[in-house]
């Protein structure tokens, strides 16, 4: 816990040492990115549930909040007659009903968080009702993924298609606006991830949590125990799809606008690797995980040294992590910690025998005598 509140409270002390504009968005992009990591690690770390549609969730999130910020740039669009410019010149000419409800930002934020969970739960009724477990289960959540980016890009004229969901106001709380450029923005990410970590370690540590990593390790035997594997199964599957939905209304108000490439397969299979590198059994970990990978990617992508090779350095580090820390990050400093913190096993002490043992035992060398 105490590791917890003080990588936290080094994120919140950045933008006191950090004055330019520029780099607060890029870190608070990471940050998002970290959030979105804990989202996974809670499903497939805690749960064993491998999801590799959980771009899906994040998306949905995404287009919440950016419907919401959409309609209010309305009134700056003359001649618009109160529509989205993207629908104007696709020839609608009334406001779809499901477009309505996002005039109110509490509904968007709202359903930026329980449109993705109760889609998840949807999935998971189905796929865990009937016992759809491992690889299955992680190719009908990439498919499941690949169907609504399909959806919106083919719905042009309602989600902007290709172009996605562009020129937003700025959100703003009680009149307050957060620049996507201002460390206002930045705190406004960081409060969320810390919130999020935390309540996602809560669970954890909560006999909920114990069920759900025991199910992950021996899913027979917990049902054999008259556990309701299922149920436990969809409610964490939910809470990680509620959280990477907040991941993806965050990402929107810090980059500006949603695009179906939030809910594309690279973004999805790279949460996968940002949790496997920082140790998916570790919340913590896949955090830090997902900061650091994106992070020295964006260094090495805006290198001239490695303009044209970074994937390749990127490769063979997630080479090394694999076969060098096969429990990431997180693993390897607990193994450092273990070896070189002094902590030295202890010789097994054989416990003393009740006292009716010990006559019995006294009896029997007599009689034998």
């Amino acid at each position: 816990m105490a590791v917890y509140a003080a990588v936290c409270l080094v994120i919140f002390l950045i933008p006191l040492v950090l004055q330019d504009a520029f780099l607060l968005n890029k870190y608070a992009r990471y940050l998002v990115f970290g959030m979105l990591a804990v989202s996974l690690c809670l499903s497939w770390g805690q749960a064993g549930i491998l999801n590799l549609g959980q771009a899906m969730t994040f998306g949905i999130g995404s287009y919440c909040m950016a419907m919401a910020l959409k309609l209010k740039t309305i009134p700056v669009h003359t001649g618009s007659d109160g529509l989205p410019d993207f629908m104007v010149w696709n020839n609608v000419t009334e406001l779809p009903w499901f477009w309505t409800p996002f005039y109110s930002l509490v509904f968007a934020l709202l359903a930026g968080v329980l449109i993705p969970a109760c889609c998840a739960a949807l999935l998971g009724w189905f796929m865990f009702r009937g016992r759809v477990t491992g690889v299955y289960a992680a190719i009908i959540t990439l498919a499941a993924m690949v169907v609504v980016q399909l959806l919106i890009i083919d719905q042009q004229k309602f989600t902007g298609g290709f172009n996605g969901i562009t020129d937003l106001a700025q959100f703003d709380v009680a009149g307050f606006a957060f620049d996507a450029y201002d460390s206002a923005t930045y705190y406004l990410v960081a409060i969320c991830l810390t919130a999020a970590l935390f309540l996602a370690l809560a669970i954890t540590k909560s006999k909920t949590g114990l069920i759900l990593q025991a199910i992950r390790d021996e899913e027979d035997r917990v049902r054999f125990f008259g556990y309701d594997v299922a149920l436990y199964k969809i409610f964490i599957f939910s809470v990680s799809a509620g959280i990477a939905g907040l991941a993806g209304m965050l990402y929107t108000i810090v980059m500006e606008f949603a695009s179906p490439t939030f809910l594309g397969v690279p973004l999805s299979l790279s949460v996968v690797i940002w949790v496997a590198v920082g140790g998916r059994q570790s919340l913590l970990g896949a955090m830090l995980g997902a900061i650091i990978v994106t992070g020295v990617q964006g260094a090495l992508s805006e290198s001239e040294t490695f303009l044209d090779s970074w994937t390749l350095v990127m490769g063979l580090l997630f080479v090394i992590v694999v076969l060098f820390m096969p429990k990431g990050i997180a693993g390897g400093m607990e193994l450092l910690a273990n070896r070189f913190g002094g902590h030295r096993a202890v010789p097994a002490v054989a416990a003393p025998k009740p006292a009716r043992a010990e006559a019995d035992d006294a009896r029997r060398a007599e009689s034998l005598s």
